[in-house]
């Protein structure tokens, strides 16, 4: 059950532009400030392994050590997302990424970083992560009415597309130029700043359907059986389960190296995730305007265009080639992000948001260490080109897959 004081803040403000609510722009903001640091972060981190020696093998090892206790800890997080303050999870889990963010600036700095170093990094920062997604799955619904709720996802996103489109650039050129330091200190620096608006964010938690005298093992069995009975939900994780890894194998870990050594290095792959960054943006917009009524089937559909900018990389596209292609695949991103989080708080109640948020990020997610380890290992014997194709022929597979089932193609707008 919600809190009365959150319920009666959303019943209230259904019918108000959701920038009119002072709590919906502390958010807005918290967003913003995180994600001046977090779209060079990738470009900084990638580039920081390849500085102090390591390769495919050493940035798979990072990958994963980001990823691994992010699926570990994910269904605890969904649990308390759905119990505590969203508020205070957000607050904690940005100042641990913060932090960790700020111990690699330093050790690149000083020179004593080294892969088991930023590997524990990552490995804290993948932790924070974990209680901080579905959080913050949950937190718009408490902030906006139904009617809105399209629309606040959108104005969310549009300021961290905003900056991506220029950061990774912005982040690229400061790697190339001062090394990777600067940009993860600047990093860890949004990260605490944006924790400090967000424990300034009210927001009452909820309890979840097992009452506050349930367990936490009850609490999941409670959420597992939604997450079951819901196909449209279960069978767009099950594919997503191959798009992820496939999309982040080519991309986070293929990407930078095939960049290195086929384009201009670090100042180039900048320029693929600014591309990427601003069809993000551009597909923001697109959600301002257009409501479709086949919310998951759009997801689907948009979220397929990721082969695009591997399948241009893998076969050796020029440079500008691979900045469109990273375009068409960033705005149907953000179609596919914008309209799969209004799905979801529109078909699933509050007081389990949290815990199906859980398991929808925990399925697509599951695969990502297993991806970067085989593609780490098929580069030994593989071309980078070769691997990218293969990656975007499974995203495309898993998107026509997905596309047939019946219940993806009913769930309706509301």
């Amino acid at each position: 059950m919600a809190d009365t004081r959150a319920g009666l803040m959303t019943v209230g403000d259904q019918g108000v532009s959701p920038l009119r609510l002072p709590a919906f722009r502390r958010f807005l903001l918290a967003h913003l400030v995180s994600a001046t640091g977090s779209a060079m972060a990738p470009v900084a981190l990638a580039f920081a392994v390849i500085e102090q020696g390591g390769g495919a093998r050493s940035l798979g090892i990072v990958l994963t050590a980001n990823t691994v206790p992010a699926l570990v800890l994910l269904l605890l997080g969904g649990v308390l997302a759905d119990r505590v303050s969203r508020s205070r999870i957000l607050f904690l889990g940005n100042l641990v990424a913060g932090a960790a963010q700020a111990v690699v600036a330093v050790l690149m700095a000083t020179g004593t970083a080294t892969t088991a170093a930023i590997s524990l990094c990552a490995c804290a920062s993948g932790a924070a992560a974990a209680f901080t997604t579905p959080a913050a799955q949950g937190v718009v619904p408490r902030l906006v009415g139904p009617g809105r709720l399209q629309q606040a996802n959108a104005l969310v996103r549009v300021p961290r597309n905003a900056v991506k489109v220029v950061g990774p650039v912005v982040g690229g050129f400061v790697v190339a130029l001062t090394g990777p330091a600067w940009a993860l200190g600047w990093d860890a620096v949004t990260f605490i700043v944006a924790a400090l608006l967000l424990a300034g964010l009210r927001l009452a938690g909820t309890v979840s359907a097992g009452g506050r005298g349930a367990g936490l093992l009850a609490d999941l069995r409670v959420g597992w059986a939604g997450f079951r009975s819901r196909v449209w939900l279960w069978s767009y994780t099950l594919c997503g389960t191959a798009v992820v890894a496939a999309w982040l194998a080519g991309y986070q870990l293929l990407g930078p190296l095939v960049a290195d050594r086929d384009y201009a290095g670090a100042g180039s792959w900048g320029l693929v995730q600014g591309a990427f960054a601003a069809g993000l943006l551009a597909g923001t917009f697109v959600c301002l305007l257009w409501k479709p009524q086949r919310l998951v089937l759009v997801c689907v559909v948009t979220s397929s265009g990721l082969f695009l900018p591997l399948a241009a990389m893998g076969l050796g596209l020029p440079l500008l080639w691979v900045l469109g292609a990273a375009a068409v695949a960033g705005a149907g991103m953000d179609v596919a992000i914008v309209a799969w989080s209004t799905a979801m708080q529109q078909q699933v109640p509050d007081e389990e948001l949290g815990r199906l948020n859980a398991f929808n990020s925990l399925g697509e997610q599951i695969a990502i260490p297993l991806g970067y380890l085989v593609v780490a290992a098929a580069s030994a014997y593989w071309s980078g080109g070769h691997i990218l194709l293969v990656c975007s022929a499974v995203i495309l597979a898993a998107g026509v897959a997905n596309a047939c089932v019946r219940d993806v193609r009913r769930i309706r707008r509301k």
